[in-house]
């Protein structure tokens, strides 16, 4: 078929007989009839020269007219369109049991940040494979209000190829992954570095400062954000005697704990009571587990689940009272101001820095700690106390062979 429009410039070219490359500005763009979708394909060369944008204009025609002969569509979604797609396939992936709802959250967080970066309305068709391969860069160059870690930069990536990866299947993109930099492990010896946790002494230091920042908070909770940060704070104790995942601890629920006590004999006068300690019975639920797995562990409290309780159950049933619709205490979240909606990682990770801060915990970026990092050191601890690979694999939710290789 005839182009639609013959070339009357000078800096207009005929490629066959149904494209045409032209100057906007600088660069050349191309213009491509599609018969059978009745519409035409423009798009940028992104050259400033003639030959290369001829070159690139016939390598350009040939592709087009195999996908239009192959029954491809030329005309694309956009960024939010894909976006919105895929998770609503991984919304099916949570209901099949596949993934649990937490790591759902995990994708649309990684997936929104990569929105950002490559804008909503870009079309996914016309993306190229080095279109992100400054993703690191722009993630982290404003690290001074929230540091971003390498790994949750490179776990972004990840979840951005695997959406990648399943357009181009289902042939919505012409690539299958975008490449991006590859970063080196930072590591200038110190062993903290590579652990990737903290020491016992920091740990004294972080859980004594939380106190204080709880007791600060809770003076005057009118004051706005002290709520939060109240909540946010227990949050970070009990990561730190638990070792949980985000995605659990999050979806934790007090239906999902019981309190226990031991009453724990002298060894030397059997006539004694001794003394009693507190313990809480942990369940965390297949459906809410990174790997799928019920598991069920018990830990020392040191008071903060107790006291976390007596703190948000009195005003849970002031704010619902004569609501015969509310949920039953016992099925709200723990982490929670409202017993609904969790607390956000963006949250958390602003009360964490605040708190190293406080402490002046020697190195943070470098040793890229991030609230994770508390689970580093459970299973550390677990580990310079005497439990086996297997042991701390049960109770963390993991496995044997993982343990033992970090």
């Amino acid at each position: 078929m005839p182009l639609k429009k013959q070339p009357n410039e000078a800096n207009e070219i005929a490629i066959y007989d149904e494209a045409l490359i032209y100057q906007r500005g600088e660069y050349w763009q191309m213009r491509m009839w599609l018969a059978k979708e009745k519409k035409y394909a423009r798009f940028s060369l992104r050259t400033r020269n003639r030959d290369t944008a001829e070159a690139k204009a016939k390598k350009q025609y040939h592709e087009l007219m195999a996908q239009q002969l192959a029954g491809k569509t030329y005309f694309s979604m956009t960024s939010k369109q894909a976006v919105d797609e895929h998770l609503k396939q991984r919304t099916k992936d949570v209901e099949a049991g596949l993934i649990v709802k937490g790591r759902l959250g995990t994708i649309k967080t990684h997936l929104e940040h990569w929105l950002k970066f490559i804008g909503k309305d870009t079309k996914v068709k016309e993306m190229e494979r080095t279109d992100c391969e400054n993703y690191f860069h722009n993630r982290t160059k404003n690290k001074k209000k929230l540091p971003v870690s390498r790994t949750t930069v490179l776990n972004e990536q990840s979840s951005i190829n695997a959406m990648m990866s399943w357009l181009h299947k289902r042939g919505e993109s012409y690539i299958e992954a975008f490449e991006f930099k590859k970063l080196g492990k930072i590591d200038t010896g110190d062993e903290r570095t590579r652990r990737n946790t903290f020491t016992d002494e920091e740990i004294i230091d972080i859980k004594t400062e939380l106190e204080k920042y709880i007791k600060e908070a809770k003076e005057d909770l009118s004051l706005y954000g002290n709520l939060n940060k109240v909540v946010t704070s227990y949050y970070l104790l009990i990561s730190i005697i638990t070792g949980l995942r985000r995605g659990e601890q999050l979806q934790l629920t007090w239906s999902d704990i019981s309190w226990l006590e031991k009453q724990v004999k002298s060894d030397s006068n059997e006539d004694e009571e001794g003394e009693t300690y507190s313990f809480v019975k942990i369940t965390v639920r297949g459906k809410t587990s990174k790997v799928g797995k019920t598991r069920n562990f018990v830990v020392k409290d040191w008071e903060y689940f107790d006291e976390l309780f007596k703190f948000l159950h009195p005003r849970y049933v002031k704010a619902n009272k004569g609501d015969k619709s509310a949920t039953p205490f016992a099925k709200t979240l723990i982490f929670s101001l409202d017993g609904k909606t969790p607390l956000t990682p963006r949250v958390i990770l602003y009360h964490f820095d605040e708190i190293l801060t406080r402490c002046e915990i020697d190195g943070g970026d470098e040793r890229d700690l991030v609230p994770y990092s508390f689970r580093h050191y459970f299973i550390t601890d677990m580990i310079n106390k005497g439990a086996s690979p297997t042991q701390v694999a049960e109770t963390c939710g993991t496995s044997t062979a993982q343990i033992e290789k970090t």
